[in-house]
């Protein structure tokens, strides 16, 4: 499972190096099919890129700071700032670029 980050340990988080963040619902449709993607892809790039998720129904904060309005919502951060961003269902081949872009 990937990690859950919340408001409390966010700013630690996409400051380690890194991130891409999945702000996501667990009643989301296109949210499930990306899940298992997401999964693979953080065990090919561990210790490279961070990948966690942030629900955006318990973390209103940060879907709000973010301006997080359509989810599935992907953010990248290097050095804590967001370098990238793509909405919707994104294909593995997709989001291996987002990670190469961004390690």
């Amino acid at each position: 499972m990937l990690e859950v980050v919340t408001s409390k340990n966010f700013e630690e988080v996409i400051n380690s190096g890194p991130v891409l963040v999945d702000f996501y619902a667990d009643w989301c449709g296109p949210c499930k099919m990306i899940a298992p993607i997401l999964e693979e892809l953080s065990k090919v790039y561990s210790g490279v890129v961070r990948i966690v998720k942030v629900n955006v129904n318990d973390d209103k904060e940060l879907a709000i700071k973010y301006q997080i309005s359509s989810i599935p919502n992907l953010l990248a951060f290097k050095n804590g700032e967001v370098v990238k961003q793509v909405i919707g269902f994104q294909t593995k081949d997709n989001l291996i670029k987002i990670l190469e872009e961004i390690k």
